[in-house]
């Protein structure tokens, strides 16, 4: 009897752990692929000296368009192909709209009124958006702001006309401009001197919260290591947002105080509006900081680093260069260019698009993260676990052989023709992203960068310096906050029209 019982035992005893171990073992087989990761360390040792997004598309090659990678303790599915994009982002983007917060971010709290960060089932999230849906990017305040947006451009572009016939840095100018038609957009101020070396502390908060924010983090390898931040990320960013949200106090309080001399808006610009929903207790100071923080890191940079793109790109091409100038010179002639024309240049918004394909300000988006256990990917059947970071990998996406013909050429003729736009329903040409967490400044950039690079075609011949020739015109990438050129573009300007 015990004899029976006992082979009984076992025999259930081995049943379950086959069991277990099928299990097992279906569940790590519905899970996307990856490089073997070592204990602890993952796959950090996998990748080299190139940016992220190159060594993650070289992976994607070995192991397929959805992958599992591990940065040390943390997991990271990355996805590479439009129609993966387009589940995550479109069709369970309700299952994958959190954000993965990194570390430096919990300084002052700010990943909590931060509309980067917050998820976006929350109210405060859907509350800023809205603010800036309504009073910022709508077609009614588009228009309302764009005579001061014009006025700040055409100072970029005065500023290389006085720079003609030297050689002068793109970044630094677009970066110093890009600042002045933000900030005059949202509280009516410059806060830099473009043609001088002052008023540059504002310039350099800007420059050193972006520097600080896309370095790597050992806190966000090994989250347990957080409480020590052994690098010093939180404590460095945490001395920028204080530094910003110190400077953002002096512009209310001077506001506040011109307001209870006169009543009612006085500038109307976005900082007036999110006065009056503070005094309507809508809003609170806090969250006013953040909204100018994010605001200013996500405008600048981006449109910054996409017009030195462009420039690059086109000096590299001289046969796309003078396509783009030809069609502003004919279509434009001498007469000063206004915003909304650039629709009528169909080649210079290929160019446009034809660089955020090749160099997508952000190529692996804004981390998403997987809010339920065991999501389902139905286009190839693996499983998202979760807490799970998810990476979308726009620069792979628009590099993809099996989607675009001659992928890594500048070819701006392939837009020529075709419906296709940025604005996040095309999921092969994504790079503000799409869903729900798709950039909320879109509207604004798609006015200024046309209308700046048509300007600056119309009114300059450019020169490469020191005797470089167009293939001499480096397009290596460097990995910060947003896609740059490794070795930043010198040009020399040619005035051709002067305005006065």
């Amino acid at each position: 009897m015990d004899t029976s019982l006992s082979i009984l035992f076992m025999s259930l005893t081995i049943l379950l752990l086959s069991l277990y171990k099928l299990l097992l073992s279906s569940n790590k087989a519905r899970q996307p692929p990856g490089p073997i990761p070592l204990p602890i360390m993952g796959n950090l040792f996998d990748f080299d000296d190139q940016p992220v997004h190159h060594s993650l598309t070289r992976f994607a090659k070995v192991y397929g368009p959805i992958m599992s990678i591990k940065f040390g303790l943390t997991t990271t599915i990355v996805v590479s192909s439009p129609e993966a994009a387009c589940e995550i982002l479109q069709k369970k983007d309700a299952y994958f709209s959190a954000r993965e917060i990194p570390d430096s971010f919990h300084a002052f709290g700010h990943y909590k009124v931060s509309m980067l960060w917050l998820p976006s089932k929350s109210p405060l999230w859907k509350h800023l958006r809205a603010i800036c849906a309504t009073y910022l990017f709508s077609a009614r305040s588009l228009e309302s702001s764009r005579e001061i947006r014009v006025k700040k451009v055409r100072e970029i572009i005065e500023h290389f006309h006085q720079n003609a016939d030297s050689k002068v840095n793109i970044h630094q100018i677009m970066f110093s401009g890009m600042l002045n038609v933000i900030s005059n957009v949202l509280f009516s101020q410059d806060v830099v001197d473009i043609n001088s070396g002052l008023r540059q502390e504002f310039k350099e908060m800007i420059a050193g919260f972006i520097n600080e924010m896309i370095k790597p983090n050992i806190s966000d390898f090994f989250p347990f290591l957080r409480v020590l931040d052994l690098l010093g990320r939180r404590r460095t960013l945490a001395g920028y947002l204080e530094r910003l949200y110190g400077f953002f106090d002096q512009l209310i309080n001077a506001r506040l105080k011109n307001r209870s001399r006169v009543s009612g808006i006085r500038n109307g610009d976005f900082l007036d509006y999110l006065l009056e929903l503070y005094f309507g207790s809508k809003i609170s100071r806090h969250e006013i900081h953040a909204l100018l923080t994010d605001l200013f890191v996500a405008g600048t940079d981006t449109s910054t680093t996409t017009v030195e793109w462009a420039m690059a790109e086109l000096l590299h091409d001289p046969v796309s260069m003078a396509k783009a100038q030809t069609e502003v010179r004919e279509t434009f002639g001498l007469k000063a260019l206004e915003e909304p024309e650039t629709v009528k240049l169909p080649y210079l918004q290929a160019v446009v698009k034809e660089v955020l394909r090749l160099h997508p300000p952000g190529p692996l988006l804004v981390p998403h993260k997987a809010m339920e256990a065991g999501i389902n990917l139905c286009s190839c059947g693996y499983m998202v676990p979760r807490g799970a970071r998810v990476m979308i990998n726009v620069w792979a996406i628009g590099r993809d052989p099996e989607v675009w013909d001659q992928p890594d050429i500048f070819r701006p003729e392939r837009f020529l023709g075709k419906d296709m736009d940025f604005q996040g329903r095309d999921f092969e040409f994504i790079p503000f992203g799409s869903g729900r967490r798709i950039c909320p400044g879109l509207p604004l950039v798609r006015r200024v960068m046309p209308f700046l690079l048509a300007l600056l075609l119309q009114e300059f011949d450019w020169r490469l310096p020191n005797g470089m020739e167009p293939n001499d015109v480096d397009l290596t990438e460097k990995f910060a906050s947003a896609l740059e050129l490794a070795v930043p573009l010198h040009v020399v300007p040619i005035s051709v029209v002067r305005r006065g």
